[in-house]
């Protein structure tokens, strides 16, 4: 709700999602693939148990931290296949769990994220609450 004198913030839709969900799905198959030991590799690959190059890790922001909860509870939700399995589940009550850690996020952060870590949340929060209301009314529970 805004404030007399304060513009209503304009929400934006992160429409290609989908898409950006699907090629972290593709690479984190190919890179499982590709940690697999095989059998013309030695058994002992170092300390951590990685073979062949280290995986290097995405920068710790805001907008990562949404997304790695959006990702979970949209598996959570059965919408995301499991990478390791390669299956969907269904757990409403994880889900809920995810969604309402991104909720806790945005109070916490108001006022302190930029424009875009806000679309971000907020798109992401808008649409997993639908589609968590979608997945109850499909198990009958309202």
């Amino acid at each position: 709700m805004s404030r007399p004198g304060e513009s209503e913030p304009k929400i934006i839709v992160d429409e290609d999602w989908k898409s950006r969900v699907e090629a972290e799905k593709l690479a984190a198959a190919s890179m499982s693939k590709s940690a697999e030991p095989q059998a013309t590799e030695p058994a002992a690959a170092g300390a951590t148990g990685d073979v062949g190059r280290p995986r290097e890790m995405p920068p710790a922001t805001l907008s990562f931290l949404i997304t790695t909860l959006a990702t979970q509870a949209m598996v959570a939700m059965g919408d995301v296949t499991i990478p390791i399995s390669g299956k969907t589940e269904v757990r409403l009550p994880e889900a809920r769990h995810f969604i309402d850690a991104l909720a806790m996020l945005e109070q916490k952060t108001a006022g302190n994220r930029t424009p875009e870590e806000s679309a971000l949340l907020d798109g992401f929060l808008h649409q997993l609450r639908m589609a968590f209301i979608e997945q109850n009314s499909a198990r009958g529970k309202t």
